[in-house]
């Protein structure tokens, strides 16, 4: 399935449950943003159940969704994620969706579901680095960031 089919099944599925365009953008925003937090939980090639747990939660507490709104959106973040070939479909839909400080919790999240099984990958630390240059989250930004989730933990 395409990146286009995808949107549009995205787009078919608000049509059809609600029967007018509803926010497209925020569902757009919700799975680029899902796609991207499961790809940062299955990077080191293990998904442990910690980081899952803290996807779920994620979601959830910045979506205000509940628990089959989050099995839709997890679903369509995981057939995204496994067909996509790199960062930019997420990424893009973040930056035009967000301002600095949507992006900088983006990368907050990212860390928190890195670091969620108290083991640091070099696969997972490069993707947070990658993904925060291409939200335009700044080195600096994205030190502290990493910094006060460790210190949450």
């Amino acid at each position: 399935m395409t990146v286009w089919r995808k949107i549009k099944a995205v787009v078919d599925r608000v049509l059809g449950e609600e029967g007018r365009a509803g926010n497209l953008r925020e569902d757009e925003l919700r799975l680029a943003a899902a796609a991207l937090l499961v790809h940062a939980s299955e990077i080191d090639g293990h998904v442990d159940p910690e980081e899952r747990k803290t996807l779920k939660a994620l979601l959830k507490s910045r979506f205000a969704i509940d628990d089959d709104e989050l099995r839709k959106i997890l679903k369509e973040a995981e057939v995204w994620e496994h067909d996509s070939v790199d960062l930019y479909g997420f990424t893009s839909v973040l930056c035009r969706e967000l301002d600095q400080e949507g992006r900088q919790r983006i990368v907050e999240m990212l860390w928190e579901i890195v670091l969620a099984d108290g083991v640091l990958h070099e696969f997972e630390s490069n993707l947070v680095w990658r993904a925060s240059e291409l939200l335009g989250v700044s080195t600096h930004d994205r030190v502290r960031l990493r910094k006060l989730v460790e210190s949450r933990a």
